[in-house]
């Protein structure tokens, strides 16, 4: 068993005897470690302010503390460890009164007292069946120290812990998290309990084909750097497989260093080689799914990576705005055809419980009316049809605790149980139709709908119906033209039967000259070239065809002009 800390001076130290020995501060904590085995400095993944916030991280996961209580803490340690509902473990922050589970006041940790909290927490951990030990840091806030006790989800649960702290209580219970209440277990959650021992999630599962070598120190660095872990200060420094065993992204065990599934999902440039359909494709039908048209694009790369680029996309090529003024109001009335926020929290939602063992895609059709977010496979039985469809949804577990854990922490999606809100409030907000969530009956896919904005789709009608019309007027201006130079070439033509001439004005001989030098020449290159409209080098061109003196070859962009000079009799 190991006891894992770091030193409140923020020093990492490894040293082979009974005693951790903080160079700093000359304080020494005591360790457990039957075999030998060496400490290693560990350090959050997160920050104070960020499990103040109870945002990234939902006050469900968070405990709140005046003091160390060794009963209750190590019952709540237990609970986190066991994971029952794959939320990703806890944190127990000490130093701080709580009001219904939120921060209310920062009491902060008297030093004096560290040591001996520290050293209460090491002996009674050791009472927890299997060997489990939580991971803490001594940190400093507004000018007062706070213990940070962090308990991820244990790989050898379900575990167990004394009912009561005297030395003769045999009695032990495998205490489980049920909202922000720390109880025990039901019989049948304790049934779960021991299938989830032999069901560890897919993200939190060692890859065995792939090496440290896979994982990329730059993008670890961004990620510490950007939720403002305390790891980034020393991760430069730090040996690389202590690095990314503080951030529990490989295995454990020192003679087993390999990559855990989530760990290469974040921090592998090419994550597309462990798992195949690990990406985003976005596909356009302009004319709807019967259409010819059919515009793709793909993204790959690091989960966060690929969905911010998805989403980038989205909001630059899809996401419309319409600005409408009313004669009675001085502010305009902003609408959009689809609201951006719920197209994030769809696209993320997608990311967050696609499946990465399938070997399916997440992918985003976008139609004329519609948007359809799909991923594989469905919502497990506890989320019923009828929850989809009055919206009234309370996922029980999580099956990717820990992707989840680092897109809350980029603020990539929202809470637990949060999501459909998100995107219900969004649409509301922006006068759009209620969504479609569902699933198939064998829940192999889920779907999320989001109906463009009824304003939008009045516009599309308009301008159909405007463009609609002018092809009609189009058709019958060409027509009426077509019979127009009919006439006017079977007059010339009996003009020249009559007098073996053809008349050919200044202006036409010059534009003959000139495309018989510039063939390729477009209509508009003609007009600046002799000053006049683009509708009098059409009348010009016409004029020349039906004299027989001008041909035209190929299209309109890459056709040319074929001038034909009359022949002396």
């Amino acid at each position: 068993m190991m006891f894992i800390h770091r030193a409140a001076s923020g020093r990492f130290v490894k040293k082979s005897g009974k005693v951790l020995v903080d160079i700093t501060r000359k304080t020494k904590y005591n360790r457990c470690n039957d075999n030998n085995n060496e400490v290693i400095g560990m350090a959050l993944p997160t920050n104070i302010k960020t499990l103040l916030a109870g945002d990234a991280v939902e006050w469900a996961r968070i405990e709140f503390k005046e003091t160390w209580d060794a009963e209750a803490s190590l019952k709540t340690i237990c609970a986190f460890a066991n994971d029952i509902d794959n939320w990703g473990g806890g944190y127990i922050v000490i130093g701080i009164r709580d009001e219904k589970g939120k921060p209310m006041e920062l009491i902060g940790v008297e030093p004096e007292k560290i040591d001996g909290y520290l050293k209460d927490m090491l002996n009674k951990c050791k009472l927890i069946q299997p060997e489990y030990m939580p991971i803490t840091e001594v940190v400093e806030y507004k000018n007062k120290k706070f213990i940070i006790v962090w308990a991820p989800g244990g790989s050898m649960r379900p575990y167990s812990s004394p009912k009561k702290m005297q030395r003769d209580c045999r009695e032990r219970i495998y205490y489980i998290r049920k909202m922000a209440s720390t109880i025990a277990p039901t019989e049948e959650e304790k049934r779960d309990l021991y299938n989830l021992a032999n069901n560890i999630p897919f993200d939190d599962r060692v890859n065995h084909e792939a090496d440290l070598a896979d994982l990329n120190i730059s993008l670890i660095q961004s990620y510490l750097k950007e939720v403002g872990s305390t790891l980034y200060e020393s991760s430069s420094t730090m040996d690389f497989a202590d690095l990314c065993r503080n951030m529990n992204i490989v295995s454990s065990l020192p003679e087993y260093t390999k990559p855990k599934n989530v760990g290469l999902m974040f921090f592998s440039m090419t994550p597309e080689r462990f798992f195949p359909y690990a990406q985003i494709d976005v596909v356009q039908f302009p004319d709807d799914l019967g259409g010819d048209r059919i515009i793709e694009k793909t993204f790959r790369g690091p989960l966060h990576q690929q969905l911010r680029e998805a989403l980038m996309y989205l909001q630059n090529v899809v996401i419309q705005e319409h600005i409408r003024k009313l004669p009675d109001r001085a502010e305009a009335v902003r609408t959009f055809n689809y609201p951006y926020a719920a197209v994030e929290e769809a696209l993320s939602n997608a990311v967050y419980h696609k499946g990465y063992d399938v070997r399916e895609p997440i992918e985003v059709r976008v139609l004329p009316d519609r948007i359809e977010v799909v991923s594989h496979p469905g919502p497990d039985r506890s989320i019923t049809a009828e929850g989809l469809r009055t919206y009234r949804v309370f996922n029980r577990r999580y099956r990717n605790r820990r992707i989840g854990e680092f897109l809350k922490e980029m603020h990539l999606t929202e809470g637990r149980n949060t999501g459909f809100r998100k995107i219900l409030n969004a649409l509301e907000k922006n006068g759009s139709p209620k969504p479609i969530f569902e699933t198939d009956p064998d829940r192999l896919s889920f779907c999320t709908t989001l109906f463009i904005h009824p304003e939008f789709l009045r516009m599309t009608e308009n301008d159909n119906q405007k463009q609609k019309s002018e092809n009609e007027q189009g058709e019958n201006d060409n027509q009426s033209l077509k019979n127009e130079n009919d006439s006017r070439k079977n007059d010339n033509q009996k003009q020249q039967e009559a007098n073996g001439t053809i008349q050919i004005t200044e202006r036409e001989v010059s534009v003959l000259k000139y495309l018989e030098k510039e063939p390729f020449a477009s209509r508009e290159q003609i007009a600046v070239e002799f000053e006049v409209s683009k509708a009098t080098v059409s009348r010009i061109t016409a004029e020349l065809k039906i004299k027989q003196l001008l041909e035209r070859q190929g299209g309109s962009k890459k056709g040319r002009w074929i001038v034909k000079w009359p022949t002396e009799s």
